[in-house]
């Protein structure tokens, strides 16, 4: 079952659900999504709902609606590093922890991206591996193109591919999904191996 939005008509969904994965965005939830395919899971047919919250800033509402002292249903999240500081107050607010760390947030199933998910992926996969995908979705001259924006120069490539990745709407759930597919399975990034493996 997968949900997005604070207003989704969809959300009732996400409360019949035995665990939701609270996640910022539509490339947060594509990415979990594509990878739990790769790896032969239903999720849905496992009773867990992919719910994209539109920010950080909307987990505590999630959190007090769907955690403990709401409906009761297990819950697990990804997030950005910067972004940290919502969800540790959400789970706090929520009955889950007394202003939990990173490794208590991981224990209750919240795992954070260094960055954010593009740089999680880019790094699993090496720039070159990225750019293979970017040429083989038809973007390689686009990308060639911004990187010789005055902008972009002295940026190393990491930065460039993602700032690439968020210059055009659907563009990250659109590599959120080629990067996992080009992923090899050893090397899925932690937050999101993290995450499914709670699951």
């Amino acid at each position: 079952m997968v949900l997005s939005a604070p207003q989704s008509p969809r959300l009732p969904a996400a409360m019949t659900a035995q665990t939701v994965v609270l996640v910022e965005g539509m490339s947060d939830r594509t990415a979990l999504e594509t990878l739990a395919g790769r790896l032969g899971r239903a999720l849905s047919d496992e009773g867990i709902a992919i719910l994209a919250m539109g920010g950080a800033t909307n987990a505590a509402r999630f959190v007090e609606r769907l955690g403990p002292h709401g409906l009761g249903v297990r819950l697990a999240g990804l997030y950005d590093a910067a972004e940290e500081r919502h969800f540790r107050r959400a789970l706090e607010r929520g009955g889950l922890g007394s202003g939990p760390s990173g490794q208590a947030m991981e224990a209750l199933g919240f795992y954070a991206c260094n960055v954010d998910l593009e740089d999680e992926l880019i790094r699993a996969l090496g720039v070159a591996s990225v750019e293979q995908v970017a040429e083989a979705a038809g973007d390689l001259g686009s990308l060639r193109t911004f990187q010789m924006q005055p902008a972009q120069q002295g940026r190393d490539p990491e930065r460039q591919l993602r700032r690439f990745m968020g210059t055009r709407s659907g563009r990250k759930s659109q590599y959120a999904r080629l990067l996992v597919n080009a992923l090899d399975l050893s090397r899925v990034p932690r937050p999101l191996e993290g995450v499914l493996s709670q699951l």
